[in-house]
Protein backbone atom coordinates (compact mmCIF):
# COMPACT_ATOMS: atom_id res chain seq x y z
CA UNK A 1 0.00 0.00 0.00
CA UNK A 2 1.38 3.39 -1.03
CA UNK A 3 2.00 5.91 1.75
CA UNK A 4 0.40 9.03 0.26
CA UNK A 5 2.08 11.34 2.76
CA UNK A 6 5.54 10.03 1.90
CA UNK A 7 4.71 10.26 -1.79
CA UNK A 8 3.54 13.86 -1.42
CA UNK A 9 6.66 14.84 0.53
CA UNK A 10 8.94 13.12 -1.99
CA UNK A 11 7.34 15.01 -4.88
CA UNK A 12 7.49 18.31 -2.96
CA UNK A 13 11.18 17.92 -2.09
CA UNK A 14 12.07 16.83 -5.63
CA UNK A 15 10.33 19.83 -7.20
CA UNK A 16 11.93 22.19 -4.66
CA UNK A 17 15.39 20.76 -5.42
CA UNK A 18 14.94 21.25 -9.17
CA UNK A 19 13.60 24.80 -8.82
CA UNK A 20 16.35 25.88 -6.42
CA UNK A 21 19.05 24.39 -8.64
CA UNK A 22 17.68 26.35 -11.60
CA UNK A 23 17.53 29.55 -9.52
CA UNK A 24 21.17 29.15 -8.50
CA UNK A 25 22.92 27.76 -11.56
CA UNK A 26 21.11 29.58 -14.38
CA UNK A 27 21.93 33.08 -13.02
CA UNK A 28 25.46 31.87 -12.21
CA UNK A 29 25.85 30.63 -15.78
CA UNK A 30 27.67 27.52 -14.60
CA UNK A 31 27.25 24.40 -12.50
CA UNK A 32 30.69 25.05 -10.99
CA UNK A 33 29.21 27.17 -8.23
CA UNK A 34 30.45 25.34 -5.15
CA UNK A 35 28.65 27.57 -2.66
CA UNK A 36 25.32 26.48 -4.16
CA UNK A 37 26.20 22.78 -4.07
CA UNK A 38 27.16 22.99 -0.39
CA UNK A 39 24.03 25.01 0.40
CA UNK A 40 21.74 22.55 -1.38
CA UNK A 41 23.39 19.67 0.46
CA UNK A 42 22.92 21.31 3.86
CA UNK A 43 19.36 22.41 3.08
CA UNK A 44 17.98 19.12 1.85
CA UNK A 45 19.87 16.87 4.26
CA UNK A 46 18.49 18.96 7.15
CA UNK A 47 14.97 18.86 5.75
CA UNK A 48 15.07 15.13 5.07
CA UNK A 49 16.29 14.36 8.60
CA UNK A 50 13.45 16.42 10.10
CA UNK A 51 10.92 14.74 7.78
CA UNK A 52 12.14 11.28 8.81
CA UNK A 53 11.77 12.21 12.48
CA UNK A 54 8.25 13.58 11.98
CA UNK A 55 7.17 10.57 9.94
CA UNK A 56 8.09 8.39 12.89
CA UNK A 57 6.93 10.60 15.75
CA UNK A 58 4.41 13.25 14.60
CA UNK A 59 2.76 12.65 11.24
CA UNK A 60 -0.13 15.07 11.97
CA UNK A 61 2.40 17.90 12.32
CA UNK A 62 3.99 16.94 9.02
CA UNK A 63 0.57 17.12 7.39
CA UNK A 64 0.02 20.56 8.92
CA UNK A 65 3.38 21.72 7.57
CA UNK A 66 2.25 20.86 4.05
CA UNK A 67 -0.69 23.26 4.24
CA UNK A 68 -0.42 26.48 2.24
CA UNK A 69 -2.76 29.41 1.79
CA UNK A 70 -3.38 31.88 4.57
CA UNK A 71 -6.98 32.50 5.64
CA UNK A 72 -6.30 35.77 7.49
CA UNK A 73 -6.42 38.63 4.97
CA UNK A 74 -3.42 40.68 6.21
CA UNK A 75 -1.33 37.50 6.27
CA UNK A 76 -2.15 36.81 2.61
CA UNK A 77 -0.58 40.13 1.63
CA UNK A 78 2.37 39.69 3.99
CA UNK A 79 3.03 36.19 2.64
CA UNK A 80 3.05 37.42 -0.98
CA UNK A 81 5.56 40.15 -0.17
CA UNK A 82 7.70 37.66 1.75
CA UNK A 83 7.66 35.18 -1.13
CA UNK A 84 8.74 37.89 -3.58
CA UNK A 85 11.56 39.02 -1.29
CA UNK A 86 12.76 35.43 -0.87
CA UNK A 87 12.61 34.84 -4.65
CA UNK A 88 14.83 37.86 -5.34
CA UNK A 89 17.12 36.89 -2.44
CA UNK A 90 17.77 33.53 -4.11
CA UNK A 91 18.41 35.01 -7.57
CA UNK A 92 20.97 37.66 -6.63
CA UNK A 93 23.79 35.35 -5.40
CA UNK A 94 24.00 33.49 -8.72
CA UNK A 95 24.28 36.77 -10.62
CA UNK A 96 26.79 37.95 -8.03
CA UNK A 97 28.87 34.81 -8.66
CA UNK A 98 28.72 35.25 -12.45
CA UNK A 99 29.75 38.91 -12.49
CA UNK A 100 32.05 38.87 -9.47
CA UNK A 101 30.33 41.63 -7.53
CA UNK A 102 31.31 40.19 -4.12
CA UNK A 103 34.40 38.60 -2.68
CA UNK A 104 33.22 36.76 0.41
CA UNK A 105 36.02 34.99 2.33
CA UNK A 106 35.63 31.23 2.70
CA UNK A 107 35.67 31.62 6.50
CA UNK A 108 32.61 33.91 6.31
CA UNK A 109 30.82 31.37 4.10
CA UNK A 110 31.63 28.58 6.55
CA UNK A 111 30.38 30.65 9.50
CA UNK A 112 27.17 31.44 7.60
CA UNK A 113 26.72 27.74 6.86
CA UNK A 114 27.15 27.05 10.59
CA UNK A 115 24.45 29.61 11.50
CA UNK A 116 22.24 28.03 8.84
CA UNK A 117 22.63 24.59 10.42
CA UNK A 118 22.04 25.95 13.92
CA UNK A 119 18.87 27.53 12.57
CA UNK A 120 17.69 24.16 11.32
CA UNK A 121 18.49 22.56 14.66
CA UNK A 122 16.37 25.23 16.34
CA UNK A 123 13.63 24.44 13.81
CA UNK A 124 13.80 20.79 14.85
CA UNK A 125 13.54 21.71 18.55
CA UNK A 126 10.59 24.00 17.79
CA UNK A 127 8.69 21.37 15.82
CA UNK A 128 9.45 18.78 18.48
CA UNK A 129 7.97 21.10 21.12
CA UNK A 130 4.93 22.34 19.21
CA UNK A 131 2.80 19.85 17.30
CA UNK A 132 0.57 22.69 16.07
CA UNK A 133 3.35 24.58 14.27
CA UNK A 134 1.55 24.97 10.96
CA UNK A 135 2.79 27.11 8.06
CA UNK A 136 -0.46 29.08 8.16
CA UNK A 137 -1.92 31.03 11.05
CA UNK A 138 -4.85 29.08 12.43
CA UNK A 139 -6.14 27.76 15.74
CA UNK A 140 -7.26 24.13 15.74
CA UNK A 141 -9.65 22.41 18.11
CA UNK A 142 -7.87 21.40 21.30
CA UNK A 143 -4.82 23.55 20.57
CA UNK A 144 -2.96 24.81 23.62
CA UNK A 145 -0.40 27.53 24.19
CA UNK A 146 3.15 26.19 24.14
CA UNK A 147 5.44 27.96 26.61
CA UNK A 148 8.24 25.43 27.03
CA UNK A 149 11.47 24.72 25.15
CA UNK A 150 12.33 27.47 22.64
CA UNK A 151 8.96 29.10 23.37
CA UNK A 152 10.16 29.89 26.90
CA UNK A 153 12.89 32.11 25.41
CA UNK A 154 11.09 33.87 22.54
CA UNK A 155 7.45 33.90 21.44
CA UNK A 156 8.23 33.01 17.84
CA UNK A 157 11.19 30.61 17.61
CA UNK A 158 9.92 29.45 14.21
CA UNK A 159 10.48 32.91 12.76
CA UNK A 160 13.88 33.08 14.42
CA UNK A 161 14.80 29.98 12.44
CA UNK A 162 13.65 31.78 9.28
CA UNK A 163 15.94 34.68 10.14
CA UNK A 164 18.89 32.35 10.77
CA UNK A 165 18.40 30.24 7.65
CA UNK A 166 16.97 32.51 4.96
CA UNK A 167 18.66 35.60 6.39
CA UNK A 168 22.12 34.02 6.10
CA UNK A 169 21.46 32.32 2.76
CA UNK A 170 23.18 35.04 0.66
CA UNK A 171 26.41 34.67 2.68
CA UNK A 172 26.15 30.88 2.39
CA UNK A 173 26.01 31.45 -1.36
CA UNK A 174 28.99 33.82 -1.31
CA UNK A 175 27.12 37.08 -1.88
CA UNK A 176 27.20 40.33 0.04
CA UNK A 177 24.75 41.99 -2.35
CA UNK A 178 22.12 39.37 -1.64
CA UNK A 179 22.09 40.50 1.98
CA UNK A 180 20.18 43.60 0.84
CA UNK A 181 17.08 41.42 0.61
CA UNK A 182 17.30 40.45 4.27
CA UNK A 183 15.92 43.92 5.09
CA UNK A 184 12.49 43.36 3.48
CA UNK A 185 12.57 39.78 4.79
CA UNK A 186 13.02 41.09 8.34
CA UNK A 187 10.23 43.65 7.86
CA UNK A 188 7.91 40.89 6.64
CA UNK A 189 8.69 38.86 9.76
CA UNK A 190 7.98 41.84 12.01
CA UNK A 191 4.58 42.58 10.43
CA UNK A 192 3.68 38.89 10.35
CA UNK A 193 4.53 38.50 14.04
CA UNK A 194 2.53 41.58 15.10
CA UNK A 195 -0.55 40.44 13.17
CA UNK A 196 -0.18 36.83 14.31
CA UNK A 197 -0.04 37.86 17.97
CA UNK A 198 -3.21 39.90 17.50
CA UNK A 199 -5.03 36.94 15.92
CA UNK A 200 -3.84 34.41 18.50
CA UNK A 201 -4.65 36.72 21.43
CA UNK A 202 -8.23 36.84 20.16
CA UNK A 203 -8.66 33.16 19.32
CA UNK A 204 -6.28 31.02 21.40
CA UNK A 205 -7.13 30.66 25.11
CA UNK A 206 -4.20 31.54 27.36
CA UNK A 207 -2.21 33.35 24.69
CA UNK A 208 -2.64 36.79 26.27
CA UNK A 209 -1.11 35.44 29.49
CA UNK A 210 1.73 33.94 27.46
CA UNK A 211 2.45 37.34 25.90
CA UNK A 212 2.81 38.84 29.36
CA UNK A 213 5.02 36.00 30.55
CA UNK A 214 7.42 35.82 27.58
CA UNK A 215 8.89 39.24 26.92
CA UNK A 216 10.81 38.87 23.67
CA UNK A 217 9.17 38.17 20.33
CA UNK A 218 12.01 37.22 17.99
CA UNK A 219 15.52 37.91 19.29
CA UNK A 220 16.37 37.51 23.00
CA UNK A 221 17.24 40.82 24.74
CA UNK A 222 16.52 42.75 21.50
CA UNK A 223 12.83 42.45 20.49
Amino acid sequence: MTDKLVEQITVTISIAAILLALMFFLPAGTIYYWHAWVYLGLLFSSNILIVIYLLRHDRPLLERRLKIGEQVRPQKFITRIGSLAYFVLLLIPGLDFRFGWSSVPILVVILADAVFLIGYYLLFLTLKENSYASRVIEVEKGQKVISTGPYAVVRHPMYLTVLMTFGFTPLCLGSYWGMIMTVPLLLVLVFRILNEEKVLAETLPGYKEYLEKTKYRLIPTVW
